[in-house]
């Protein structure tokens, strides 16, 4: 045809090129077709960009809208709350109610822009849907985002409990809107802002830390602001000292998960400046980091109460998670390098009974005062060593390894029952038991389900039968409260049983650690009491936290009219309210099997196993 045409034609130019016309309709097809294959070839030389990519397929929709999340639970209708990591899951085979295994694997590119292209294809696939509510193909997947009626997802309490959950972040999120708005948190009662001395001079905690929770929960309107926010006044140029620790789960792990679902460059940007700005704490004549930074001098110190100055176990070791993915998204291993010098000192110090000491000298590198808790101090140091091993895609072998050995430890020497038969998690002061258990022990349950598939000698069963006797523990916490909430500490001595016994535990201030366990307790085993129990725990904030103008803390958990200690932590929004609407939605949700949360609950992405191998043979 092509050579028909240059032959009998002269390319359609007429006599002055031999004395041949084309008649018109010739003229214009050739000129049509020049211009289709002009524009087709220019789509396919374009960069890979998920800008370019999201013109394309939302030609309709404003850039913000897009972020700010037509995906990743969107809406309320059927099909609502899927995660990006759902399309994973597609070619997954059954191996059992406590644990899924991944099988599939990423295509050759780095994590980053496979998990920004996932949430793209999301955004595509809402194309075709009524009411923002998604279409898939059922047949592909082995848990539908709402099923057909008769099964479990499609359970209208279920979906009624998801949806009271976004209510109340919603509600949260409009009183901080209104009357603390800029702020690190509000003050609901006072209906005014909070400065809570860990930030320094740094402002916007609460903005940073709910902008996940408002995407996945597609409160479109609500992140909209919120990134604008962080565009036009997150500025970390303050003359001010910040916890290195609370700085990097609530501000760093809130951009890096903000980044990752949305692909929005901005909170890339934001994440790998302040990361820059925290790297002076790390310089100790060990590289155990300081516990407080000024970020505009890089003069970094430890708290004074802290053992001598000592740095703290769970300050320092939780960092990693956020460090590795600064390492990922700048390209720069520097940031992957500081977290990994703190595991080889500790890996050189003597355990004693082969436990953690909650304080190391950052000067000497010796140990503190040995005192050990999978409480405050201690927690999230532990819970890190898993999520390494999960996130490195069970590739951190040595991360594995400090992980089982540790629990061997703890549970040879501080896991107890109580005279009832409650297991619990003691803490240990040179040598001496206390038997209480603090809130914050109690995220445990979820960490030991967790880790139970890959344990060592065939105790992945004891393992999930451990995490279900502490998640019940947890439990009795609250249900032998008057509100039907929990202490910030429990004691099984002098016969209390799961109880607070002085003024000053007796506390709640809106923590994650029961609710995050049942979150985990539900996906991995998919008993029903564990909905249950997150239901009872959502109506007792209802009922006793939940005020005019926002949540508060109370100051008595026993007392049936609470005193409200006037405070809406940043962390109710950021990982309260979200394990609830997890615990509410659908597996695919944040698949664990794709997601690891940082202890802010953050989700960030496994780091595929083959991904620094390719980025390297693709640099070369």
């Amino acid at each position: 045809m092509i050579r028909k045409l240059c032959s009998g034609s002269g390319l359609g130019l007429g006599g002055r090129f031999g004395g041949v016309r084309l008649s018109r309709r010739f003229v214009f097809l050739i000129l049509l077709s020049a211009l289709v294959t002009v524009c087709f070839g220019a789509i396919f030389f374009l960069p890979d960009s998920v800008r370019i990519r999201r013109f394309f397929l939302l030609p309709s929709e404003p850039q913000r809208t897009d972020s700010a999340g037509s995906g990743l639970g969107m809406a309320v209708g059927a099909g609502s709350g899927a995660a990006a990591g759902s399309r994973y899951r597609q070619t997954e085979t059954h191996i059992g109610p406590a644990r899924r295994k991944q099988k599939e694997k990423f295509g050759k590119e780095s994590v980053s822009p496979q998990i920004r292209r996932e949430v793209t294809e999301r955004h595509h696939s809402l194309r075709d849907s009524e009411n923002g509510a998604e279409v898939l193909d059922a047949s592909n997947i082995r848990y539908q985002p709402l099923p057909e009626a008769g099964t479990e997802l499609a359970d209208q309490d279920v979906r009624s409990h998801r949806e009271k959950v976004k209510e109340m972040m919603k509600f949260a999120w409009d009183n901080y809107r209104q009357y603390a708005w800029g702020t690190n948190e509000l003050k609901p009662l006072s209906k005014s802002g909070h400065a809570s001395g860990l930030f320094g001079g740094l402002l916007g905690a609460t903005i940073v830390d709910s902008l996940d929770t408002l995407y996945i929960m597609g409160l479109q309107e609500e992140f909209a602001e919120a990134r604008e926010w962080v565009e036009n006044n997150l500025d970390f140029n303050v003359n001010g000292e910040v916890s290195v620790f609370e700085v990097t789960i609530r501000f760093v792990g809130g951009l890096l998960s903000a980044y990752y679902l949305t692909g929005d460059e901005l909170f890339k940007m934001k994440a790998i400046e302040l990361g820059e700005k925290l790297l002076p704490a790390f310089n100790t004549p060990t590289g155990i980091p300081w516990a407080l930074i000024n970020l505009r001098s890089g003069v970094g110190r430890n708290w004074g109460w802290a053992s001598g100055g000592s740095s703290i176990l769970a300050e320092f070791g939780t960092l990693h998670l956020e460090f590795v993915h600064l390492s990922e998204v700048s390209g720069d291993p520097k940031f992957a390098e500081k977290v990994m010098k703190i595991r080889k000192v500790l890996n050189r110090l003597e355990k004693p009974h082969g436990l953690y000491p909650n304080y190391l000298s950052p000067v000497t590198g010796h140990w503190g005062q040995h005192h050990v808790s999978i409480g405050g101090l201690g927690d999230s140091f532990y819970e890190y060593l898993i999520k390494t091993w999960l996130m490195s895609d069970k590739t951190d072998e040595e991360a594995k390894t400090m992980y089982y050995e540790a629990l061997q430890a703890i549970e040879t020497n501080l896991v107890r029952k109580s005279a009832s038969g409650l297991t619990y998690i003691a803490e240990w002061r040179g040598g001496i038991l206390d038997h209480k258990m603090g809130h914050l022990a109690c995220f445990s349950g979820g960490m030991l389900a967790m880790g139970a598939d890959d344990a060592p000698a065939d105790l992945s069963k004891h393992y999930m039968e451990l995490a279900a006797e502490i998640t019940i523990t947890c439990h009795e916490s609250y249900k032998r409260s008057a509100t039907r909430l929990g202490p910030e500490a429990f004691r099984f001595d002098g016969g209390a049983d799961a109880v607070a016994t002085r003024m000053n535990d007796k506390y709640y201030i809106l923590r994650p650690e029961v609710v995050e366990t049942y979150m985990h307790m539900w996906r991995f085993t998919h008993d029903p009491r564990y909905r249950e129990w997150g239901w009872e725990a959502v109506q007792a904030l209802e009922q006793h936290c939940r005020v005019d103008a926002g949540f508060s803390g109370i100051r008595d958990v026993y007392n049936t009219l609470p005193h409200h200690d006037d405070v809406q932590q940043s962390f109710f929004l950021a990982e309260t309210l979200k394990y609830l609407y997890v615990l509410f939605s659908e597996d695919e949700l944040l698949s664990p099997e794709h997601w690891v949360f940082n202890t802010e609950a953050h989700p960030l992405p496994v780091i595929q196993k083959n991904t620094q191998e390719q980025v390297i043979t693709h640099d070369q």
